[in-house]
């Protein structure tokens, strides 16, 4: 069952990512049963570990449907972030308080426990916005914040793709350790190279599967 399940799953993953399946595209359990010759079981183990992914979604009433990802999208919302983040933290250092240095290191132990994807990506979430959040600029924060939430589906799609080494949580403790000293511009340099590697690998990988 277990082989199934990986062949279900990289077969769709395959061709998601390829657009042979478009984005919206039902994906009911009993059809896949049928064209794979197997139960619905291994189907939806399969079609579980593509929503992780990032590349299906449940939708009520509909079951699991295509979510389809777009390289330019993808590498466009890292691009936004990388305008807007620094800003944020350069902002926000001064006013951080023992408090929310505490708070930005019990969610970087949480990420360091090996959680699912999901969570991983909420955490991560969680652990830039504990660092940018005194910044005095609401509205900033609120931007950062919807660029996170779109950031999710893809930062989980970056790990299951190239690895969870990616999440490169050395400079993600160097951050909290720079923010905890106020060493305001060395953390900004950090975050800048943070962020920039992961839309450069991204980039990287996409073009890479385009030249295939």
């Amino acid at each position: 069952m277990q082989h199934a399940r990986t062949v279900i799953e990289a077969t769709l993953a395959e061709a998601i990512l390829d657009g042979s399946l478009a984005s919206g595209t039902a994906l009911r359990q009993a059809e896949l049963g049928e064209v794979f010759g197997v139960s619905r079981m291994p189907v939806r183990e399969a079609l579980l570990s593509l929503q992780a992914r990032g590349l299906v979604d449940h939708v009520p009433h509909k079951g699991a449907v295509v979510v389809g990802v777009d390289p330019e999208d993808v590498v466009n919302t890292y691009r936004i972030r990388l305008l807007l983040e620094p800003e944020a933290l350069a902002g926000s250092i001064p006013h951080l308080g023992l408090a929310d240095i505490d708070d930005a290191r019990r969610i970087l132990e949480a990420m360091e426990d090996d959680p699912d994807l999901v969570d991983l990506g909420r955490l991560n979430s969680e652990f830039h916005l504990a660092l940018y959040k005194r910044h005095p600029n609401a509205k900033l924060l609120k931007l950062i914040g919807r660029e996170l939430d779109d950031e999710d589906r893809y930062l989980r799609f970056h790990l299951a793709e190239l690895g969870s080494d990616q999440l490169a949580q050395t400079e993600h403790r160097q951050l909290v350790d720079l923010a905890a000293r106020g060493a305001t511009g060395d953390a900004v340099a950090v975050l800048r190279q943070h962020i920039g590697a992961a839309a450069d690998t991204i980039e990287a990988y996409f073009r890479g599967r385009s030249q295939n």
